[in-house]
């Protein structure tokens, strides 16, 4: 099974980028999500970002085009769209959001991540 998205590179002043972590789950992604019937990329950003953080999209380019093991859906396969984007208003956590984090693509850490953002988003920003 594919599982559509559209997901969100945010990054603050020093380089970092905005992770979140959904209700019910274990692992940091980016923010964004799935497409409603009849949304475009942009659209369904835009939604996401309004629902998910309370900020307006006012920028975005794509970065690419990614695909991994999905994160939290067992024998899925995610292929997200991933833009760099600029936003406007202050970041606030909600709808289904639990958690958020910034993370350093060239240093993350030991924050738990999706396999899309370990393994090629976070080393495609860092590189």
């Amino acid at each position: 099974m594919i599982v559509d998205v559209v997901g969100a590179v945010i990054r603050d002043p020093a380089g970092r980028v905005l992770t979140v972590r959904k209700r019910a789950t274990s692992r940091f992604m980016l923010p964004g999500g799935k497409r409603e019937p009849g949304e475009d990329d942009l659209t369904a950003l835009e939604r996401e970002l309004r629902e998910e953080l309370g900020v307006r999209l006012v920028r975005a380019d794509l970065l690419g085009r990614f695909e991994a093991p999905a994160a939290n859906e067992p024998d899925a396969t995610v292929r997200s769209h991933a833009y760099i984007v600029g936003i406007e208003g202050e970041i606030e956590i909600q709808a289904e959001i639990e958690a958020m984090r910034w993370i350093d693509p060239t240093s993350p850490g030991d924050t738990p991540l999706a396999p899309l953002l370990l393994g090629q988003i976070l080393p495609r920003l860092a590189g």
